[in-house]
């Protein structure tokens, strides 16, 4: 016997999935607030994967490619993703797949919230890094950022 509750609960996650993509973790959790059982989610989830309406990998790349043009840097990014149930692989290959220039990004970033001057003082420049460690760039991105004077 079927669930009544699973044509349901199908069509609520095809209806979250039309407005973006999800990760599994995401997509379960949102049902579980809205007090479907455990039990009944998983084998939705499990049919939504084998149809590829839900897909973890796709999910990474969107979700990478969103938060990079909104000036994110790879290491916020991966934590983000990993929150959101991503596996460490899935996240290695969207940010290798988005073919990102996060030098350039760090760049713009670095110029859009401070300008093109460099900084003077060391409370300044602290300032910088601290902002753009905060957007999710490394070490290396963050001291090419600070130190140039042009983009």
């Amino acid at each position: 016997m079927t669930n009544p509750t699973t044509p349901n609960l199908r069509k609520i996650c095809m209806d979250l999935l039309a407005y973006r993509e999800h990760s599994r973790l995401e997509l379960r959790n949102k049902l579980l607030l809205r007090e479907f059982e455990p039990e009944s989610i998983e084998p939705i989830l499990d049919s939504l994967v084998r149809d590829n309406l839900l897909n973890d990998q796709r999910f990474a790349e969107a979700y990478t490619r969103m938060r990079a043009r909104r000036g994110f840097g790879s290491i916020r990014i991966k934590q983000e993703l990993n929150e959101r149930g991503i596996a460490n692989e899935l996240i290695t290959n969207a940010i290798r797949s988005t073919e990102l220039d996060w030098w350039q990004l760090v760049a713009e970033q670095k110029q859009k919230k401070f300008g093109t001057v460099v900084a003077k003082d060391f409370p300044e420049r602290a300032k910088q890094m601290r902002f753009l460690q905060y957007r999710g760039f490394d070490n290396e991105q963050i001291r090419f950022a600070v130190e140039m004077r042009d983009i």
